[in-house]
């Protein structure tokens, strides 16, 4: 499947910091794409330089085969965009909201915007300012879709949601736009959110991106490994893929990428009372993952068949 975004050695500097390194992005057309990071990994400024608001220092992103410094008005209306938060107007009514959005779109697909509103069970006479967190998350999932868009981006858009509404918002989503075949971008804080529904996964750790393949590829390389001692544990010989390893009285815990024959021999040598290997679900890979020596770590790219 072609690309829906494409960015080609992005690269971001505020001031001296680099924020942005040379980011290869690629999200194929159809995917449910999670970009994750730590608090300034750099994931609103990479979201930024795709829709425009911020220019890079270097490199170039594509959306929907345009280049963004270039993108056309007929192009930038397939594209929508929710920010953090959920900016509306406070004052007006979510009908009045509904009338305002709709004058800025040459296409407005009035009659899935009404499906929504009411899978949601929002009032058009509601104030926006009387609206809790979540519905006012519902009102701009609605309006955002209502123009029918290819490209959906959304940055944190669960943030400050509690945990039931924040599942039906996100189902919500996949829901209404993969099932025309459209593709979404979305960064989170919520792991679990992103396990549920995206199907692709890239990583950001310090600006750089160490992590574009699906979710379970993902999970699925990193194992856990905890050996247990009779006393203080020795220290783990340096092998490929030892993302980190730390003593925790008695026993040695080690997260390793790929763990297979060299790993378990390199273990078995060390004579432990017990070995125990575990699976991770996302959010624990990604600590695990994100925890170690930034210089260090594994780089994953491309699908499961790809070499790594």
């Amino acid at each position: 499947m072609p690309d829906v975004i494409a960015t080609h050695r992005l690269t971001k500097y505020y001031g001296r910091q680099c924020v942005v390194d040379s980011v290869d992005l690629r999200v194929p057309q159809g995917a449910v794409y999670g970009l994750l990071g730590r608090n300034g990994a750099g994931k609103s400024t990479i979201i930024k330089m795709l829709l425009g608001l911020v220019q890079p220092n270097f490199g170039r992103a594509e959306l929907l085969g345009e280049d963004v410094a270039r993108l056309r008005p007929e192009h930038r209306a397939r594209i929508a965009y929710l920010a953090e938060g959920h900016p509306l107007y406070r004052w007006m009514t979510v009908a009045e909201a509904v009338r305002f959005y709709r004058s800025f779109h040459r296409t407005f697909n009035d009659e899935l915007l009404e499906q929504i509103l009411d899978h949601f069970g929002l009032s058009r006479r509601a104030k926006i300012r009387r609206l809790s967190n979540g519905q006012r998350a519902q009102v701009s999932l609605a309006l955002a879709v209502a123009p029918d868009p290819e490209l959906l981006i959304l940055d944190d858009p669960t943030l400050g949601l509690d945990t039931v509404v924040r599942r039906d918002f996100l189902e919500s989503l996949v829901q209404i736009i993969q099932r025309r075949g459209r593709t979404i971008l979305f960064s989170s804080h919520v792991l679990g959110d992103v396990e549920r529904v995206a199907d692709r996964i890239g990583i950001l750790v310090d600006g750089v991106l160490r992590v574009d393949c699906p979710t379970d590829h993902f999970k699925q390389l990193l194992r856990k490994v905890v050996l247990e001692f009779d006393a203080p544990p020795p220290a783990f010989p340096a092998c490929a893929g030892l993302v980190h390893n730390r003593q925790m009285g008695n026993k040695l815990e080690l997260v390793i990428v790929g763990f297979g024959d060299e790993h378990r021999k390199a273990a078995e040598s060390l004579k432990p009372k017990s070995t125990e290997v575990m699976e991770l679900n996302l959010e624990d890979a990604f600590i695990a993952y994100t925890r170690g020596p930034n210089r260090s770590l594994p780089i994953f790219m491309g699908d499961e068949s790809d070499d790594q």
